[in-house]
């Protein structure tokens, strides 16, 4: 691997033959090398290839200022996440990269963040907040600085992020939204909800989903309406409260919604009306 552009002393940007273009991170990994030199492969700590430009050129811009110390924190916070939730965009690492940095620069600094979408965001993705948690911890662990659990609630976000495959705004627009769909139900059935119980994460994560699709006016499309009219009539109060779901969603977002999302939406709100009896 050939040296084709040094962005600090610790990060190059490589090529190998036709291959296209890699950025290499390491402890002095450009210390007295000059394009066209080779790579010492013992000093490589991470590797980051090109698979979109857009990405890769944002990265290239982030990358020299960040310290590698961070860098390879976030990294090692990334491949713990992907560990407990699964598959994340490849973006995740940038975002939360520039997310930790700017969080350290406000803890040196004394500058308090308040997220006032913690409450929700323990709450609504209380796995993905675990992960969080333990981010911190290794924050913690690999760089001595103790960061507050405002900033939890942050990187939860950056986490639900790459999930949805959304941007920030989106996902604290849907955040939003799944709390006010969880509050209408709640209070027209006069129900108190188990955040322990599947019913209940089952209905977060469809809420999730569903909140993605009215902001993204992305419908359902389902042609089995005989079986909507039967779930109807059979589940005639939880489908009252999808209805005043939907009257929220029409009259605050402008997305009336379809009787396939009722449908939906009363099945898993038939459920948790029968776990509070």
């Amino acid at each position: 691997m050939k040296i084709v552009k040094i962005l600090n002393n610790n990060v190059v940007v490589v090529q190998q033959g036709s291959k296209d273009e890699q950025i290499i991170m390491g402890r002095g990994i450009a210390f007295q090398k000059r394009c066209g030199d080779s790579v010492d492969h013992s000093k490589i700590e991470k590797i980051f290839a090109r698979q979109n430009n857009q990405l890769f050129d944002h990265f290239v811009e982030l990358i020299q200022q960040i310290p590698l110390n961070v860098l390879l924190t976030c990294d090692r916070i990334v491949t713990y996440a992907r560990e407990q939730l699964g598959p994340l965009q490849d973006s995740l690492f940038i975002s939360l990269a520039d997310h930790c940095f700017g969080a350290l620069e406000r803890k040196r600094n004394g500058i308090a963040l308040h997220n006032r979408l913690l409450w929700e965001t323990q709450h609504l993705y209380p796995k993905e907040y675990q992960v969080a948690v333990y981010a911190l911890k290794i924050i913690e662990q690999r760089l001595g600085v103790s960061l507050e659990l405002d900033e939890a609630g942050f990187i939860t976000l950056h986490f639900v992020t790459a999930q949805l495959q959304g941007d920030m705004q989106e996902v604290t627009q849907v955040t939003r939204l799944m709390q006010e769909m969880l509050n209408l139900v709640k209070y027209h059935l006069c129900i108190e909800y188990d955040d322990k119980s599947l019913c209940y994460q089952r209905f977060v994560t469809h809420l999730k989903f569903f909140a993605q699709r009215c902001l993204s006016q992305t419908p359902l499309s389902s042609e089995d309406h005989e079986f909507t009219e039967a779930i109807r009539k059979q589940y005639s109060v939880a489908w009252a409260a999808a209805e005043v779901v939907g009257k929220h969603l029409t009259q605050h977002y402008q997305h009336p919604i379809q009787s396939e999302e009722l449908l939906f939406l009363t099945l898993h709100i038939e459920k948790l009306r029968k776990e509070a009896q």
